[in-house]
């Protein structure tokens, strides 16, 4: 990795000390891009492990946590991604990416006092998020100083009392809201939210609102619940596999071996994408070592479509116009029987696809009829099939419509509640899906916080709470004082970046539980607390003894992680007991057995085995090999819909062609990136090198514009409210995207994304569906505006 500029925000690199971030250094290669040819994963992801590992002198170390990520029977769960472990015993079940996590999480730099000590909140503002995250782990509860702007010691007992007095101190409950990153395990999910919850609030806002929110509403709509139905096993036996809107060789690279696997099985996959990813091509995987000795790569697609931003909906309509039009000629292009018998609402379906034109259908999703064609050709002719999809999706105001019509698509055929069949949405991080399971949900339904009262013997409160994007908002009116980030990065992850500082900076206290130093440390309220935690890899002794926690991966299997490594620092405290201390400090009277819970962790699955659908016999399940998987009752063909059966829906194709003279504008991760973590300025898969603050475009929409290649230029988006907000300087890169679509890396362009810039869907911010305006630049430096 390069160094940079450190004080630059909009840049990332190594700095050359962990005290002293390289200021003013000059990177020692320019910017880069040449497209990349070569197999996903294979001895790119060997040498960059290799790198990783001799990097952070995390040799010995390293290689064994390798070969302890992702195994039952002591083992720990990749902190990354929320793909599901090998269910046929792999020893190598790893990637490139989690490698690269677990090795963040375990590096030998130090933040402690003396780091503080000697920066003020002022300075490290202007720090890179590569430079602030590269300093190390956190070791010791930290308060802000507004007298001398910098971070001081804290007792644990001190930082717990003055967060419990100041919630104690609101006007309302609702006046706190409680965030939470994926991160964090089911048993420190369920105290949150129960935390939360007997201080009278629903204010739970989460990364789900930010990534999949779409995607549980469409699910719940459609089948009666938020989670896909397929599993692995599906996912081995399938005939097709449609993979959507998703990078899979960075944000799911465990995806690589089934898709592999897929091809040499002779089924069909294909991957739609306005890019055509890494993963779409072919792979050499790691753990395959004949293949890796031999350089003898797999093809991991059959067909490659690549629809404008937003397109997808008019695709997959495409898909079921087509199969329905060959009712006549083939009966048994749709299931008759499973339709007459699992649905509801068939028939306005089938005439909203009779009259939907053709023309539209191209028009809006960019492709031409003969391949939506020969899309519908491989779903009719395969027997069963699953439809993957990730935020490419579902970051748009039609989200919902869009996986609906996903939905729809897949009950033409019967494919639901059978073998190989069914949809499957990629989760992003590794707990996400377990923090809804468990309780964390702005909008909880009623028969949950009945149980939670009954079970817990608290009373809940029935209003619903706040999402991402309102508690931005109520941040800004004055109507939030108190934030509590549970994980995560909220300063980086949530959109319109200046405006969200502004919300932050307006709180009376901001709380924050981490690992490492990042951004939302140092745009905080007037009172600021960090507060240090164990990793996923650490060890956690408790009364009882060595503790486990257990996670949900992205198809609902449940199992445990069991930490290996030395704890950081002696003063770091697990996520559950933070949560115990805050909650006992805000709750001086509560009956809640805060303190008896944290001393063994079975205590805390018990009382969530009488709370949670699923979760029945909790601590004897998650004990089994690979654990166990909530039941998903659409798989058995139970809809728990108003109807009582699977809902088609008959939503109009939205309007996705960009207005003349603008593009549609996507956010995305590099490959050397997780979420809000910066690793380097390279994205080997995309052929980048030392560049974060770039556009990726069509030649000819660059052609046309009198741009470049890797020419400086403005970026401006307008909001639905007419205000603009743009990025100067960046630089733009031709790639094979589609005509009037441009993408770019988040976090950076967050600031792009106005906070009123949501779906009326899903509450999501519409973060792959900017509207921008690109122009040609002065040369400089980036910068925002």
């Amino acid at each position: 990795m390069t160094p940079v500029n450190a004080s630059d925000p909009n840049s990332s690199g190594t700095a050359q000390d962990p005290l002293e971030p390289s200021v003013g250094a000059e990177p020692a290669e320019p910017p880069r891009y040449r497209p990349y040819h070569h197999p996903a994963a294979g001895w790119g992801a060997a040498r960059s492990v290799t790198q990783i590992l001799v990097g952070e002198r995390r040799v010995v170390e390293g290689s064994r946590a390798i070969m302890r990520m992702n195994h039952e029977n002591g083992g720990f769960d990749c902190p990354g991604c929320a793909w599901p472990d090998d269910t046929k015993g792999l020893r190598l079940d790893i990637c490139e990416n989690g490698i690269k996590h677990v090795t963040w999480e375990m590096t030998g730099k130090r933040v402690g006092r003396e780091f503080f000590a000697s920066h003020t909140v002022t300075e490290l503002e202007e720090w890179s998020d590569f430079a602030l995250e590269d300093q190390g782990r956190l070791t010791e509860p930290m308060v802000y100083d507004p007298d001398t702007d910098h971070y001081v010691p804290i007792r644990w007992t001190d930082a717990f009392a003055l967060i419990g007095r100041t919630l104690r101190g609101l006007d309302a409950p609702d006046q706190a809201a409680f965030y939470t990153s994926g991160r964090l395990g089911n048993e420190a999910t369920f105290l949150y939210q129960l935390m939360a919850r007997e201080l009278g609030t629903n204010n739970l806002p989460d990364c789900s609102n930010m990534c999949h929110e779409a995607t549980g509403r469409a699910l719940q709509a459609s089948l009666g619940t938020g989670k896909g139905t397929a599993d692995l096993k599906d996912w081995e036996t399938a005939d097709a596999l449609f993979v959507m809107g998703v990078n899979a060789a960075s944000n799911a690279p465990r995806m690589l071996t089934s898709l592999a696997a897929a091809y040499r099985r002779g089924a069909a996959v294909v991957h739609i994408n306005p890019l055509v990813e890494a993963a779409a091509t072919r792979t050499i995987v790691p753990h395959d070592f004949v293949d890796m000795a031999l350089f003898k790569p797999t093809r991991t697609s059959t067909l490659n479509l690549q629809p404008r931003i937003g397109g997808d909906m008019a695709l997959v309509r495409g898909m079921a116009k087509a199969i329905l039009e060959q009712t006549g000629a083939d009966p048994k292009a749709v299931d008759r029987e499973f339709i007459e018998r699992c649905t509801d609402g068939f028939e306005e379906y089938r005439e909203l696809c009779r009259t939907t034109p053709w023309e539209e259908i191209e028009r809006q999703s960019g492709l031409d009829r003969a391949d939506i064609l020969r899309a519908a050709r491989v779903y009719r002719e395969a027997d069963r099939s699953i439809f993957s999809w990730c935020l490419g999706v579902t970051q748009h105001e039609h989200g919902v419509d869009t996986v609906r019509e996903i939905v729809n698509l897949l009950l033409l055929r019967g494919n639901l509640g059978r073998e190989g069949a069914g949809p499957s949405p990629v989760r992003g991080h590794s707990n996400v899906q377990g923090n809804r399971t468990c309780g964390i949900d702005h909008r909880p339904t009623e028969a949950f916080l009945d149980r939670l009262a009954e079970v817990c013997g608290i009373r809940p409160p029935r209003e619903h709470g706040m999402d991402t994007v309102a508690t931005v908002g109520a941040m800004h009116r004055g109507e939030v004082k108190v934030f509590v980030g549970m994980g995560g990065n909220f300063a980086l992850a949530a959109p319109d970046t200046s405006y969200t500082y502004e919300g932050l900076r307006s709180c009376e206290m901001t709380v924050q539980v981490s690992t490492k130093l990042n951004r939302s440390h140092v745009v905080h309220g007037r009172q600021a607390l960090i507060l240090p935690c164990l990793g996923r890899t650490e060890k956690d002794h408790q009364r009882a003894g060595l503790q486990s926690t257990s996670v949900e991966d992205s198809m609902s299997m449940v199992h445990l992680s069991v930490g290996m490594k030395r704890p950081a620092s002696a003063q770091l405290l697990s996520e559950p007991a933070i949560i115990a201390g805050m909650a006992r400090a805000a709750l001086p009277d509560s009956d809640t057995p805060w303190e008896w819970y944290v001393e063994d962790y079975d205590r805390i699955r018990d009382t969530m085995a009488r709370v949670l659908d699923g979760f029945e016999d909790f601590n004897r399940r998650v004990r089994l090999p690979l654990g166990f998987r909530i039941k998903q009752p659409a798989r058995e063909l139970v809809f728990l819909t108003p109807s009582g059966r699977a809902e088609f829906s008959s939503a109009p194709l939205p309007d996705v062609v960009p207005a003349p003279g603008t593009l549609a504008l996507g956010t995305m991760r590099s490959h050397d990136q997780w979420n809000t973590t910066i690793y380097s300025d390279n994205d080997r898969y995309r052929g980048v090198r030392n560049l974060r603050t770039l556009v990726f475009m069509n030649r000819d929409d660059m052609r046309e514009r009198g741009i470049g290649a890797m020419d400086p230029v403005d970026i401006t988006s307008t909001a639905r409210d007419g205000s603009t907000r743009s990025l100067n300087g960046y630089l733009a890169v031709p790639y094979d995207i589609p005509r009037g679509c441009a993408a770019g890396y988040m976090p950076e362009m967050n600031v792009l994304c106005a906070l009123g810039d949501y779906s009326t869907q899903s509450d999501q911010p519409i973060m792959k569906h900017l509207r921008v305006t690109v122009t040609r630049g002065a040369a400089g430096g980036p910068d925002a505006r």
